[in-house]
């Protein structure tokens, strides 16, 4: 069973959707005890930093996804769940994420002729002993939506970049933790084997 947490944060039901597209038992819920008894767990989100952080807090979330990672189940974050799980964000000065990975978020800066938010598909380098990416070759593209991105403190944390105005860790392995900051749930084919290999570490 895949916990997807629900604290209304949006891309819920098209995360549950390919989920069950695969074929995996998952649910969308609040519930600790769901969340503790899950095999995985899935934070996704949609939306600004901040407020994102009030809902996880008011929810009893945040004390949720911490210790799931820190007891070793594998947790997944997707966009801004990605962000999330690092330090501190530059969209809201002084707000302290779940704190459950080391790094920083910050916002893309503007360039002329590109548009921000990054919405599109962009193609991934891949670190050749990527779980999330077992199975999947070359430069694969993969959907983004977002204005700001990840800086990890660790490269060894990094499973795939991309370029898109500057350097961007698009996606992170770190013993059981796991994150995207592109929507695999949105990225065809790829997304779908990202998932996949997800729900089988």
């Amino acid at each position: 069973m895949i916990a997807i947490i629900d604290y209304d944060a949006g891309n819920l039901k098209s995360v549950e959707k390919a989920l069950l597209y695969l074929g995996e038992d998952c649910i969308i819920t609040r519930n600790k005890d769901e969340i503790y008894n899950a095999d995985k767990v899935i934070l996704p989100g949609v939306g600004a930093f901040g407020d994102a952080m009030d809902k996880l807090d008011s929810f009893g979330m945040t004390e949720v996804a911490r210790k799931t990672a820190l007891d070793g189940k594998p947790i997944l974050g997707i966009c801004l769940g990605l962000q999330l799980m690092f330090e501190s964000s530059d969209e809201a000065p002084g707000r302290a994420g779940i704190g459950i990975l080391k790094g920083k978020i910050l916002a893309i800066p503007p360039k002329e002729s590109y548009k921000i938010p990054h919405m599109g598909w962009n193609s991934l380098s891949v670190k050749e002993d990527s779980r999330l990416f077992k199975g999947i070759s070359g430069n694969p593209y993969v959907y983004f939506v977002h204005s700001y991105y990840l800086q990890a403190a660790s490269e060894a944390d990094v499973a795939a970049t991309t370029e898109y105005i500057t350097h961007i860790h698009a996606a992170v392995e770190h013993g059981n933790i796991f994150a995207c900051q592109f929507h695999p749930e949105k990225s065809g084919d790829t997304g779908l084997k990202i998932l996949k290999n997800f729900c089988e570490v």
